[in-house]
């Protein structure tokens, strides 16, 4: 085999490659992710499913980086040394085979040496730079990046479960995503691979994904994606093998009602949920009630009550809102003391019952009658959605919820508890 032909081989058909030195599993699909990992030539973002190989065409591709580009320094990132040492030692096997070698031989008419081979570095004789860096560098998200640069940075699985769970997690997790883009070389590029875990995370600051789901590989069965279900929740598996995000199984609000005309809302009460800074969103919600159904409008924002108050007054008075009521427990009777100047008609209320309570009681409760009005938020009801118990964000089912009850549960408050307690212990 001459020199071109082993290049083009390499280039054009690299699972072909993974197949000769035992990637069996292959296929024409992976053959196009690795040659986009080695030839894209801005940043990109692949997402797949669990066990779709994706992992194993990353190695390959650092493999033939290593070999085609060789005078490139490369920066594998994964979420904990450990994965890193994995991987490391998977490309350090491809170069270290056979076949591998045969194609060195080919394409530089010379024998393929590992120069350096440590847990977490890969250099070879190919290397003529004078740099002195190592062609390919493993690295944990917990490791320094100070003072590093690189030309090629390929990313897998720095967003995990713990990234789920964690705002903290997340965030730091796109600190240092955002951190890479400040030690990339001129004219290199950063590649991610992964699944997503919450809408949230650092894929949410990434370049949009190429997606392949479980039914778009053709790699997992019928029989097996239905016996997969079986082993995991239903969150966990929409995350690893259907790519997007709902709420863990303990969710009670499904299948949102959508889409009504807006123009139903006129002379609606309205309630604020306000936040005052942190990560807490203001939420403004009308309601009505009419033929039997509950039409809703609903807005999210993640900003501070005076930041919005003027567009959510703007909102009210084009709907010819009436009254808006509003908890005054946390400022004291602040906000409706503003609204009053503003010239509106406060309802401040002391909040007395459990949140989770009230949502589960007044919102579930009500569910099925609810219809969301065109120009409510995605996000709002997004969050309603997501909500469960241990919910980051409550604000948006707190503030519907709590209208709910304001307007249509003449009960007392004590007694409504008192009521729901005993519905739930019976």
């Amino acid at each position: 085999m001459n020199r071109k032909t082993a290049v083009n081989f390499l280039l054009t058909q690299p699972a072909k490659f993974g197949q000769l030195i035992g990637f069996k599993d292959l296929t024409e699909l992976h053959n196009g992710w690795i040659i986009k990992m080695i030839q894209d030539k801005n940043d990109a973002t692949l997402q797949a499913h669990r066990g779709s190989y994706k992992t194993t065409c990353v190695a390959i591709a650092l493999a033939l980086i290593i070999i085609l580009k060789p005078t490139k320094t490369t920066l594998f990132m994964r979420k904990t040394d450990n994965d890193i040492k994995e991987v490391i030692r998977t490309v350090k096997k491809i170069l270290e085979d056979p076949k591998t070698r045969y194609f060195v031989r080919c394409i530089y008419g010379a024998e393929l040496i590992l120069t350096k081979a440590s847990a977490q570095e890969l250099n070879t004789n190919l290397n003529q730079s004078v740099k002195g860096a190592a062609q390919l560098t493993g690295l944990g998200t917990g490791g320094s990046l100070t003072g590093k640069h690189y030309d090629l940075i390929f990313t897998d699985d720095i967003v995990n479960l713990e990234d789920r769970g964690s705002r903290a997690e997340r965030e730091r997790t796109k600190r240092i995503y955002q951190e890479l883009q400040n030690i990339k070389n001129r004219g290199g590029r950063i590649f991610n691979t992964g699944t997503p875990w919450h809408k949230e995370d650092a894929f949410s600051i990434m370049p949009e994904p190429l997606k392949f789901s479980v039914y778009d590989t053709g790699l997992v069965s019928k029989e097996e994606i239905q016996a997969l279900k079986t082993t995991m929740t239903a969150a966990l598996f929409a995350a690893n093998y259907e790519l997007c995000h709902i709420a863990e199984d303990d969710v009670l609000f499904t299948n949102p009602q959508t889409g009504a005309a807006p123009e139903i809302m006129q002379n609606c009460d309205a309630h604020i949920d306000a936040a005052y800074g942190g990560e807490d969103y203001t939420a403004y919600t009308q309601i009505r009630k009419y033929d039997g159904k509950i039409y809703v409008l609903g807005k999210l924002y993640h900003k501070h009550v005076d930041d919005v108050l003027p567009e959510i007054l703007a909102l009210h008075s084009a709907t010819l809102g009436g009254r808006i009521y509003n908890e005054k427990n946390g400022d004291k009777g602040y906000l409706s003391k503003e609204l009053k100047q503003l010239g509106q008609r406060p309802m401040p209320y002391q909040e007395k019952m459990n949140k989770y309570l009230k949502i589960t009681t007044y919102l579930k409760g009500s569910w099925e009658k609810i219809i969301f009005v065109e120009g409510t938020d995605a996000e709002y009801i997004n969050q309603i959605c997501d909500y469960n118990e241990n919910a980051e964000h409550d604000d948006a089912p707190d503030s519907l919820a709590s209208l709910i009850r304001i307007k249509w549960d003449k009960r007392d408050e004590g007694a409504a508890q008192g009521s729901t307690y005993r519905s739930l212990l019976a």
